[in-house]
């Protein structure tokens, strides 16, 4: 596959199969830390990647753990008494209908444009990042739909979350995810990067080695056990993975997780900008991490999938 060009830009792959390697590969090539070039990079185990808006993915079984912990609002929550520093937005009769699970389903009703390139301060996520207040620049966004009514891409909404989580737990959300997340699953390298504000980017800021991205796809196909511990709730796992809504491509949508059909296998997916995926395969018992550096690439998606289903599959059979 490389050979013939089939998965350029591929980094890394980590196949798991029933707690057993499947699969592992490491190259090299260009990477990046967000916009950041840290040049042409040889790969290995330890190596830690961006994963982009896999992140977001993460943030919902943090979300999970915190909500099993009783420390953040259940879903059906309304969210503008949670963010009591917004009195105005929270007076609006419109805004007032927003809730919890609004946030992690993606539907909002917000305008919101993340189809712009990643560089742009027209990309709404990238002008969140620069904004002064974070949380107000999502929340205060025009209504342009009844919430609930479309899945629309919002890294802000994803950051609401990890707002909630900090909120709730009183760490920030990278503490709370070593506590609570890493290192039960034994996770010991790990970064997150954060913003001009000092704050985690819980919507695309976490790196990981391709390693330990894996792992936390084992935790999803255990419904949340890890070496005979309880990491996440058996009733949280399955409520983030139940379809709710659909992709602007017809994909189904969960809390920040995808679900959809691939060679005919039910797979749930965290996905990222430049080619980074988690797959889970639960009728495999079968977990998938990629890594790769097409970012902002039209076709980023063409190598994970034919990692997945050209090079894992096969070797399944």
């Amino acid at each position: 596959m490389l050979r013939a060009g089939q998965v350029d830009g591929l980094h890394a792959v980590a196949a798991v199969r029933g707690g057993r390697c499947l699969l592992e590969y490491y190259g090299a090539g260009e990477d990046f830390a967000w916009g950041d070039s840290l040049g042409v990079v040889e790969f290995g185990p330890g190596t830690l990647h961006d994963i982009r808006s896999v992140t977001k993915s993460v943030t919902a079984l943090l979300y999970g753990i915190a909500l099993g912990e009783g420390l953040v609002p259940p879903p059906a929550e309304p969210l503008l008494p949670l963010f009591p520093q917004y009195p105005d937005l929270a007076a609006d009769p419109q805004r007032a209908r927003l809730t919890v699970e609004h946030a992690l389903t993606m539907s909002l009703g917000l305008d919101w444009r993340e189809d712009l390139p990643y560089d742009s301060p027209a990309n709404a996520e990238i002008a969140m990042e620069l904004a002064p207040d974070r949380y107000r620049y999502v929340l205060e966004r025009p209504i342009v739909e009844p919430p609930g009514s479309r899945w629309t891409y919002c890294g802000g909404a994803s950051a609401l979350l990890g707002r909630l989580i900090a909120d709730g737990t009183g760490q920030s959300l990278p503490q709370y995810a070593q506590d609570m997340l890493f290192a039960p699953l034994g996770i010991g390298s790990h970064q997150w990067m954060t913003g001009a504000d000092a704050v985690a980017s819980a919507a695309s800021g976490l790196r990981l080695a391709p390693r330990d991205l894996a792992r936390i796809g084992e935790l999803v196909l255990t419904e949340g056990t890890w070496d005979g511990q309880r990491v996440v709730s058996t009733d949280w796992i399955r409520a983030m993975l139940q379809p709710r809504l659909q992709t602007s491509w017809g994909t189904r949508y969960g809390y920040q997780w995808y679900i959809e059909p691939i060679a005919g296998h039910r797979v749930y997916a965290g996905m990222g900008n430049g080619g980074q995926r988690l797959f889970v395969l639960p009728d495999l018992d079968l977990t998938v991490a990629v890594t790769a550096g097409n970012y902002n690439d039209p076709d980023q998606w063409r190598t994970p999938l034919t990692v997945l289903e050209r090079v894992v599959l096969p070797a399944t059979a």
